[in-house]
């Protein structure tokens, strides 16, 4: 038995020609490859493969909150400007609360890339002890927006590292991270001991 709490994460990757077979599904493949690098817990995963389809968003985010128990739920695709991008729509749907943070600083790291970043309409929600975020829909985006770009001067800060201590606040597991890819912030009082 690990020493680390158990979390179940829902990853989701949002794609009409990916879900009907037409090209192979990369964002599922990028959420999970950065994930296992950053985080010291035993997963659960939950993956779900879907169209464009706002009433099957919001019924695979209600499946992994309410009835799989998730703590985090990612998503990826399905968040630009086009008619069939209905994610943000979706995850707004199932918000208990939201957390626009998240998306500011999504768009300010893909900033640094390209000006096109300010037309993502990623979002962040809570609902009940789950934290669910729509991150962009290339490889090479998810991981810089969950890690950063901390080689840049000034570094420019990426959003998993506020993620343990949101998810603490909620309710749900308590998440500890890599330092090498990701440090998790917590304020001194909502740390754990270190573990070795």
């Amino acid at each position: 038995m690990s020493e680390f709490d158990l979390i179940r994460i829902g990853v989701v990757s949002i794609s009409d020609r990916a879900s009907s077979g037409a090209y192979e599904d990369k964002g599922i493949p990028a959420l999970k490859d950065w994930l296992v690098r950053a985080v010291r817990n035993p997963v659960e995963w939950h993956e779900r493969l879907i169209p464009d389809e706002q009433a099957g968003i919001r019924t695979a985010l209600l499946e992994l909150v309410d009835e799989l128990h998730c703590d985090l739920v990612l998503t990826t695709g399905g968040t630009g400007p086009a008619p069939r991008d209905v994610t943000p729509e979706a995850t707004l749907a199932v918000a208990d609360k939201v957390m626009p943070g998240f998306g500011e600083q999504m768009r300010q790291v893909s900033l640094a890339f390209v000006p096109t970043a300010i037309l993502s309409r990623q979002v962040a929600v809570v609902r009940g002890r789950a934290l669910i975020i729509n991150l962009p829909g290339q490889p090479k985006s998810i991981a810089e927006t969950l890690q950063g770009l901390p080689d840049r001067t000034p570094p420019v800060h990426g959003i998993f590292a506020a993620v343990p201590y949101c998810i603490d606040l909620i309710g749900g597991a308590y998440i500890e991270t890599f330092d090498a890819v990701c440090k998790a912030f917590r304020p001194k009082a909502a740390q754990r001991p270190p573990r070795p």
